[in-house]
């Protein structure tokens, strides 16, 4: 359910996959609060999506358009029927692809995401909660991949990073500029593009 935000109390489905593995309701809302005003007006893009939870979430809480990325069809149509019933499809894009294969294609997916190029220049919110097993199994993508977001970001962005207890966040680009929190098994780093200005 959506957990804040004009969409508050919202459903979104899901299928049950087993490699889809939904943010605990704790940790989505942590996260939200630590990101705070800055979501409102952002572009959210949310990789790994599985439901769309957290750019669904972002929507409710005032972002004003979301990138939704997920590799496995039957999760994506589910996420694509979520952002209908939530009647919020008008504002959200979503790319049926791996996130890393996208990801070579990020600045010019994310910069001609509207006809008239108006969201062009919108501050990110990037959401990267992938499967924790690729933080160990894919640790060079992973870490490029998180590099790729932050070297792109429009002014007053902001990367939201979770990833397990077993991964070590001093591995992250620019490792001192996280804001790093725990919530067991959850860990979540916080990164602000003005941070590296």
């Amino acid at each position: 359910r959506i957990i804040g935000g004009k969409l508050r109390g919202g459903r979104i489905a899901y299928t049950g996959e087993p490699g889809t593995r939904p943010m605990k309701e704790r940790v989505r809302e942590a996260i939200f609060n630590l990101i705070g005003p800055a979501i409102r007006g952002s572009h959210a893009i949310d990789v790994f999506a599985g439901t769309g939870a957290l750019g669904l979430e972002a929507l409710s809480r005032g972002a004003a358009a979301a990138t939704f990325v997920e590799r496995h069809l039957p999760t994506a149509k589910t996420l694509q029927e979520n952002m209908h019933a939530l009647g919020v499809a008008d504002r959200s894009q979503l790319f049926k692809s791996d996130t890393f294969f996208w990801m070579r294609e990020v600045p010019s997916a994310l910069r001609t995401s509207s006809d008239d190029g108006s969201q062009a220049e919108l501050p990110w919110v990037v959401f990267c909660s992938p499967p924790y097993a690729l933080y160990h199994e894919r640790t060079d993508d992973m870490l490029t991949l998180i590099d790729c977001f932050m070297q792109h970001a429009p002014a007053d962005s902001t990367i939201a990073v979770e990833a397990d207890t077993d991964f070590d966040f001093a591995q992250l680009p620019l490792a001192n500029q996280w804001d790093v929190r725990t919530y067991s098994p959850a860990v979540v780093g916080l990164w602000r593009s003005d941070l590296g200005q």
